[in-house]
């Protein structure tokens, strides 16, 4: 029987739902430690939220960085984007250095699933890692995560003012509309993720973010008109952007470990 002392540690993606797990758990557990994995390619949105969660927790949320960037391992695969069929950017930049972050001491991992949802999130196969789910045990909901972050005064990140997950700024599960809006908001950021677009005209190889189109493609005028007629208005006099969130089933479509 080992005599190490259990170290309890919260993962903070930059999500709602992670947030708010450690808001609720703020209390509940004093000694947790906060941790934030930086890829390095988030939104300045989500560092902005990261920072009062710090402020509002009352201790450092400590920041992981893999020691090579995403720039590093996407030469390690040959240029080949991350993709649905290929999540190299989860085990590289986000698993791995968790897991040296917690080494061999035996751990309590708080994930932030909630009850109404049918997913199991990252489980660590690491035998000192053990995964728990607080919100699924005491039965909250999305509707109550929004509550915990309005009653706190944290509220939600700013994104979502335009973008329905964490993750980062190019990540390969944004919907179209998504992308309209990080060229709308963020355009130094999108032509930072337009740059990793590579085409071979000797063979007609595509790697692109989305498998229907590159993102230059996106971005002509008459395109991105298309786009915004097809996108359902998210915002209007009558409904707040926390109702319009609860109702959102967009969480089925996140990658497991970068929107909790």
């Amino acid at each position: 029987m080992s005599d190490k002392k259990t170290r309890h540690i919260l993962g903070l993606s930059g999500g709602k739902d992670s947030a708010a797990l450690a808001i609720y758990m703020r209390d509940r557990v004093p000694e947790m430690e906060y941790i934030f994995t930086d890829t390095g390619k988030e939104l300045p949105e989500c560092y902005n939220y990261i920072a009062q969660l710090e402020a509002f927790l009352g201790k450092p949320v400590i920041r992981l960085n893999s020691e090579r960037g995403f720039d590093h391992w996407l030469d390690v695969y040959g240029g080949l984007l991350p993709s649905s069929q290929m999540r190299w950017c989860t085990r590289q930049l986000k698993i791995r250095p968790f897991e040296k972050y917690v080494g061999d001491d035996n751990v309590v991992s708080y994930v932030g699933i909630r009850a109404d949802e049918n997913r199991s999130g990252y489980i660590s196969t690491k035998p000192n890692i053990k995964p728990v789910f607080p919100f699924k045990e005491d039965g909250i909901t999305k509707a109550d995560v929004f509550r915990i972050l309005e009653e706190s005064g944290v509220g939600i990140p700013k994104y979502y003012e335009w973008r329905s997950r964490s993750g980062c700024f190019f990540c390969f599960f944004q919907r179209k509309s998504e992308w309209a809006g990080l060229l709308e908001r963020h355009p130094d950021l999108f032509e930072q993720a337009k740059s990793y677009e590579k085409f071979d005209r000797e063979t007609g190889q595509r790697f692109t973010w989305s498998q229907s189109e590159s993102l230059e493609e996106l971005a002509k005028p008459a395109r991105l008109m298309e786009i915004r007629q097809a996108t359902p208005k998210t915002l209007d006099s009558s409904r707040t952007l926390v109702s319009l969130l609860a109702n959102d089933d967009s969480d089925d479509d996140e990658c497991l470990v970068c929107t909790l």
